[in-house]
């Protein structure tokens, strides 16, 4: 549904997009998953048909993002990251103005929005810049939908919400799926990126790994070890970060995630080091590895000279 082919794109000096490709197939749940600057704004927006690159070549279903760009956007509903809905329209006027825009009605598309509107419906005499920044969210993700597209693309849906209000939307994409909807959605949220079937990492405009969650889980390179003590965090990553022996040290919550450089002896071994440098009460535990502990591993690597 989604052909992605070597898209490079820079703003002068700066290089948004390294020679991107990727393949999203009809009805999945592709998320590019990645933090601030990383280029996923910019590649929604050739996707888009808002943007043209520099180099590569990109299709939205059988159409090309150049040639046919009319016949994508009539296609694709575009959810951006920033709210963009008319705030001085109340909740049904923007709903109308989409739909008469790309020719429908509300009703036409109701089947497909009902389980989203009905939650903001009482809502649907107030202005959109009123509504909290849940409510927002659902009423974006209702304006996009309204004209029965194909391709969902979302840029950072769940940003600014509340936790239960992420939850809800990640329900509802869930459902919007079954529907056949292919969803491409980019997040800075790394226990999002679960939620999707296929997940792209991206840093710097680079793709670092393509795979599953739980392919990408896996790929995780060494043993992680998760290592608390009673001194602050602070002191503990400068610590184990003078070690001879630390391939990786990042905090985590309230513990460092670490990795060796060797691969026997490792638990006795660092705690005695610890343990010289003034620390009590260690804690040394294995750990599975997490789609963030591979994306700085990856990050990690990338930043090498």
């Amino acid at each position: 549904m989604i052909q992605v082919a070597h898209i490079v794109k820079s703003y002068e000096s700066t290089k948004a997009l390294q020679d991107i490709s990727f393949d999203v197939v009809q009805g999945q749940l592709f998320g590019l998953i990645g933090p601030d600057g990383a280029g996923k704004t910019t590649l929604f927006r050739i996707l888009t048909t808002l943007l043209l690159p520099d180099e590569g070549q990109a299709r939205v279903g059988e159409w090309d993002i150049r040639k046919d760009y009319k016949k994508i956007r009539k296609q694709v509903g575009y959810m951006p990251g920033r709210f963009s809905l008319y705030q001085d329209l109340t909740v049904e006027e923007n709903l109308s103005f989409f739909a008469t825009i790309f020719g429908t009605t509300i009703r036409e598309s109701y089947h497909l929005i009902k389980d989203i509107y009905v939650q903001i419906e009482p809502f649907k005499d107030r202005r959109a810049g009123a509504l909290s920044g849940g409510m927002k969210q659902k009423l974006a993700l209702c304006c996009a939908l309204v004209h029965s597209p194909q391709v969902l693309f979302l840029d950072e849906p769940t940003t600014g919400v509340d936790p239960v209000s992420r939850k809800e939307f990640w329900d509802m994409l869930k459902n919007l799926k079954r529907a056949g909807i292919t969803i491409l959605v980019s997040t800075p949220f790394m226990d999002e990126a679960s939620r999707c079937e296929q997940i792209a990492l991206l840093q710097k405009g680079k793709v670092l790994a393509i795979d599953t969650p739980k392919g990408i889980r896996k790929s995780f390179s060494k043993p992680l070890w998760s290592v608390n003590s009673n001194t602050d965090m602070y002191q503990l990553l400068q610590d184990l970060n003078r070690y001879d022996r630390t391939a990786s040290a990042f905090t985590f919550g309230e513990s460092v995630h670490y990795t060796d450089r060797q691969e026997e002896g490792i638990s006795e071994a660092l705690r005695q080091y610890l343990a010289q440098q003034g620390h009590r009460e260690v804690r040394i535990q294995p750990l599975e590895a997490s789609i963030e502990d591979r994306f700085m591993e990856l990050m990690s690597r990338e930043d090498e000279p």
